[in-house]
């Protein structure tokens, strides 16, 4: 039994205060306990003890499940009090007394306790600067400054990376200073406001929460110095052949070249220095440009670029031709002519243009008409011989010359003509009796009887045919019509109308046509008719 309650005291030691906030609850449950009978004023202290003692024995009994301590019998659970008689009230109060003096070293215990801390969250892991800079090496350098180059760490880790710093100092020592005041961002940098000709110690370091990195070093030293490099012009593939413009044309020709430090650029033209005014040369660090705003042939010529470094230099040439159209041959003759044929010589021109002659152009004209015609294009020959021209005509003959910026403007006109006779041919036309095509006139569409309304115009129509053209005549009741000007008269091509405007009552009757000519006469008649109007039905019931 010694052993049981100390697992007891080790879990009310330990546990006061997270039973703390359930001790008032442990009040609610003796509530369902009966209650005492009423007794007399003096028994109420007596009564309250119970309280506190089953308040305390919860976390007795919860203390040994919390400490894993080992099993004890559940405690009994205190009976209700049987209601003591009148006499012994006052010393149960009496007992009660000394009992919940007990009891008030045990709360004031549970009091004194600390507060239970909350749980921390746990602690992150330390911040670790990253691993060291890779591939750091000399990109470019010239007399003031050097221009370095590197890679990102391989293991950059959580904290991520903030930037580089950049640190050199002299050869020997080592006194490292930092030539970047903000972090370095990229991975390259330009170390400016050096001394010529000093040896330089660089090194790289990451930065990041954790701290720096190791630093990543040069192995060796840098002096800081203009690196020489030999000239070298990088002529572009189409000016190694011959460049070929037009007469008028802009020329902008861009060389680049290679070296340093930066090349001195000279021109010659056809050894000799070039002409400012109509040549115009801009040289940077990389190229020379070559432009010339209007060409012209006396611009034509072999141009040659040299770069220089030092005692080093380099050279190259290229050909610029300007051409134009040529001019025209300088004759054209007609050798001799026989049956259908000509034969024709020329010379070629005095000026080509500034490039070879690709061809000719030769045309002829029929001495009739005077229009031009291409018999042969793209003739390389100086000589030909032109067939399948008419017999009886006459011909004359020019000649162009052609280059590759075209055909000449002008033209040689040849000298002399050629002439195709008609030579052993006696042509006599066949005889051929002509044919008769007089006849006496024939209508071939006759009159047709018409009615028409008193002021309402209206016409006849027929067709007459007869040669020589017959003469036509129109009758009203066998009375010639003549120059009446109610009457119009018309034929047309064997058509033939009378127009009779706004007849009248008596202008009804038999109309005739009379077409006569030498070889006879025919007639055709027709009957009009004239009406009244009809009068309008208002006026019939009046």
């Amino acid at each position: 039994m010694p052993s049981k309650p100390a697992p007891m005291k080790k879990a009310a030691n330990k546990e006061p205060a997270k039973k703390e906030e359930k001790a008032p609850e442990a009040a609610p449950e003796a509530a369902p306990e009966p209650a005492p009978e009423p007794a007399p004023a003096e028994a109420a202290p007596a009564e309250a003890v119970p309280a506190p003692a089953e308040a305390e024995a919860a976390p007795a009994e919860a203390a040994p499940a919390e400490g894993e301590a080992p099993a004890a019998p559940p405690a009994e659970e205190p009976k209700p009090p049987t209601p003591p008689p009148a006499n012994a009230a006052a010393p149960a109060a009496e007992e009660g007394a000394p009992a919940a003096d007990s009891e008030v070293p045990a709360d004031a215990e549970a009091a004194e306790a600390p507060a239970p801390e909350e749980p921390k969250p746990p602690t992150p892991p330390p911040q670790e600067p990253t691993s060291v800079p890779l591939d750091l090496f000399i990109e470019d350098k010239n007399d003031t400054s050097v221009t370095i180059i590197w890679s990102q760490p391989e293991v950059v880790g959580p904290s991520g990376l903030d930037g580089y710093t950049i640190e050199v100092c002299n050869d020997g020592t080592e006194d490292w200073k930092a030539v970047n005041e903000d972090l370095q961002k990229s991975s390259r940098y330009v170390i400016k406001n050096q001394t010529t000709g000093d040896r330089l110690r660089i090194r790289v370091v990451a930065v990041n929460v954790g701290g720096r990195s190791l630093p990543v070093t040069l192995p060796e030293a840098v002096q800081v110095k203009e690196v020489a490099d030999r000239p070298k012009v990088r002529l572009p593939r189409f000016l190694r052949q011959r460049y070929v413009a037009h007469t008028g044309a802009k020329i902008n020709l861009t060389i680049p070249f290679t070296g340093k430090p930066k090349p001195v650029v000279t021109w010659l033209k056809d050894g000799q220095p070039l002409d400012t005014k109509r040549v115009n040369i801009r040289s940077s660090d990389r190229d020379s440009i070559v432009f010339i705003r209007t060409a012209e042939r006396q611009d034509s010529g072999v141009y040659e670029m040299c770069v220089k470094v030092d005692d080093f230099e380099d050279k190259a040439s290229l050909i610029l031709q300007i051409v134009e159209l040529p001019g025209p041959p300088t004759s054209v003759k007609v050798v001799d002519s026989w049956g259908f044929n000509a034969a024709l010589e020329w010379t070629p021109p005095k000026d080509n243009g500034n490039t070879e002659i690709t061809g000719y152009t030769i045309q002829k004209a029929d001495k009739k008409t005077g229009d031009w015609f291409t018999v042969l294009e793209h003739y390389h020959r100086l000589n030909a011989t032109i067939s399948d021209l008419i017999m009886g005509n006459t011909y004359k003959f020019r000649g162009f010359s052609e280059n590759k910026c075209g055909t000449s403007e002008d033209a040689t006109i040849a000298k002399g003509e050629a002439s195709i006779l008609k030579t052993g041919i006696d042509y006599k036309p066949p005889e051929y009796q002509e044919r008769d095509f007089s006849e006496a006139p024939k209508f071939t569409t006759n009159l047709n009887d018409r009615a028409t309304t008193v002021g309402y115009s209206t016409k006849l129509l027929c067709s007459v045919r007869g040669s020589p053209k017959p003469k036509v005549i129109w009758m009203k009741n066998q009375m010639i019509i003549g120059d009446d000007p109610k009457y119009r008269q018309i034929c047309v091509q064997g058509i033939c109308s009378l127009e009779i405007r706004k007849p009248g009552n008596f202008d009804g009757g038999v109309y005739s046509c009379k077409a006569k000519n030498d070889h006879g006469e025919a007639t055709v008649s027709c009957k009009l008719e004239v009406k009244q109007p009809a009068a309008p039905a208002g006026a019939e019931k009046k």
